[in-house]
């Protein structure tokens, strides 16, 4: 599920944007995914009405820069509602948010950062992604999802394709000339996995749930 703040807004529109920052309820590139997570590990947002709950894990502030900056030159503008993002989970039900923060800050404790290498830029048909390959990282969702199992939906029962997309809904054809433009100079390279995030979904910009960082110790 792929989806700035401007200046010289009107006094309303500055209004309902300081409301906005306030109530931390929209995800805007200017607040990378990074900058949720926190120490004092607050309680999960719960944003007004029930939406489905996407799950992601959060990368380093170099590589979220970096992802952000491509999707940002390659997204369709009017579509692009969110930062690159490594999807785990696209639906889990909103009533399970509690027990999934429990889960997270569990892993996230005594769990270190998941190796990650970014191995290969592919076409999407329609758009443009860079393969993550994480052994570590599928095994923590695997985690997740045995603990889940009864409540996932079709697209999340599968082991996924870990994937950051930064192109979508184009002609097949402009696809394919980023594939090969990225391609020429593309070398697989590392990728810092930080955590993991939750957000409420309903279809635009994303509401943030909770961000869980990683801290345990490499052996």
């Amino acid at each position: 599920m792929d989806r700035i703040v401007g200046f010289g807004q009107s006094a309303g529109q500055r209004d309902r944007a300081s409301h906005g920052r306030r109530q931390a309820s929209l995800y805007r590139f200017v607040h990378p995914v990074s900058t949720l997570v926190t120490r004092a590990f607050p309680p999960p947002s719960r944003a007004a009405g029930a939406a489905p709950i996407v799950l992601t894990a959060t990368m380093g502030a170099t590589d979220q820069r970096r992802f952000d900056a491509l999707r940002q030159a390659h997204y369709p503008p009017q579509r692009n509602h969110i930062a690159a993002h490594i999807t785990l989970f696209h639906h889990l039900p909103p009533s399970a948010l509690d027990e999934l923060d429990r889960l997270a800050r569990s892993i996230a404790a005594d769990t270190p950062p998941p190796l990650a290498e970014v191995s290969d830029i592919y076409s999407l048909g329609g758009g443009t992604a860079f393969r993550i390959e994480s052994g570590e990282l599928l095994s923590i969702r695997a985690r997740i999802a045995g603990h889940f199992h009864g409540l996932l939906g079709a697209q999340d029962r599968g082991t996924p394709r870990l994937h950051i997309t930064i192109q979508n809904k184009v002609p097949s054809a402009e696809a394919r000339a980023l594939v090969a433009e990225l391609g020429r100079d593309f070398r697989p390279r590392p990728l810092e996995i930080t955590g993991l995030a939750a957000w409420h979904y309903r279809g635009g910009p994303w509401e943030p749930a909770f961000a869980r960082k990683f801290r345990g110790a490499r052996r």
